[in-house]
């Protein structure tokens, strides 16, 4: 089932407070800046057309939602997508997440974070390329607040038992992994309406799965409240 192109984003539509370049995120951080306000904060890793931002968002008003996508015409047509819904507790970020984590959230700032069907890149030399990696998982593991969780999603059997390595070894604790086949109810699978989706599932690409009876790997991680690697560094 090949991908719809992307809907047409109205000209006239106000973008501003919802789409963020990297370059302009503030530093230090400041989550008052983009929403106006301090609260819980979730981020999501990947949001390609922003159904998870957009359903999350309004049904848990009272955190805010942060998503991270590199391609541009994506991030522009979350923020669309978002602007339309009028959520004052979303934005996206046009730019690289692991750059973001690295160089952008302080340490224990992170409520939650969602990493959903991230590009496996397939080939074997492209592997380095994937976003599930040590400095990522270490970047990650210093931005959650004690706790906090990490929820990762792929269709990839190999991919999903590298990345569970990755975490357990860069000290995250995993609370569940599971692999699911669901299929989608008859009103899933019909065409997706122009505002916030149902909510039987998060994303599109998880639609696409569930409509091809193909298994998604799920795995659910917690951020001890005592990490290890964190007393190493405050040792040194």
């Amino acid at each position: 089932m090949a991908p719809r192109a992307l809907r047409k984003i109205d000209p006239d539509l106000d973008l501003s407070g919802y789409l963020w370049p990297f370059e302009e995120l503030p530093r230090p951080w400041e989550a008052e800046v983009l929403f106006d306000r301090r609260a819980p904060l979730e981020v999501e890793v990947g949001s390609g057309k922003g159904m998870f931002l957009s359903q999350a968002s309004v049904d848990n008003p009272d955190h805010d939602f942060l998503g991270i996508e590199i391609s541009p015409k994506y991030a522009r047509y979350t923020a669309s997508r978002l602007a339309k819904l009028g959520v004052p507790n979303a934005a996206v970020v046009q730019g690289d997440a692991l750059r973001v984590f690295a160089e952008v959230f302080p340490p224990a700032i992170l409520r939650a974070v969602h990493i959903y069907f991230p590009d496996p890149w397939w080939k074997k030399r492209h592997r380095k390329r994937r976003v599930i990696r040590p400095e990522f998982v270490a970047d990650l593991l210093r931005g959650l607040e004690p706790e906090g969780v990490v929820h990762f999603w792929t269709d990839v059997e190999g991919y999903f038992e590298e990345a569970r390595q990755l975490f357990r070894q860069g000290g995250l604790e995993e609370l569940r992994a599971t692999a699911e086949i669901r299929a989608p109810s008859a009103e899933e699978g019909g065409p997706l309406p122009e505002g916030k989706p149902p909510s039987g599932y998060l994303t599109h690409f998880e639609r696409r799965m569930r409509l091809q009876a193909v298994p998604v790997y799920k795995a659910v991680y917690r951020k001890p409240t005592s990490s290890t690697g964190e007393a190493q560094n405050s040792e040194k």
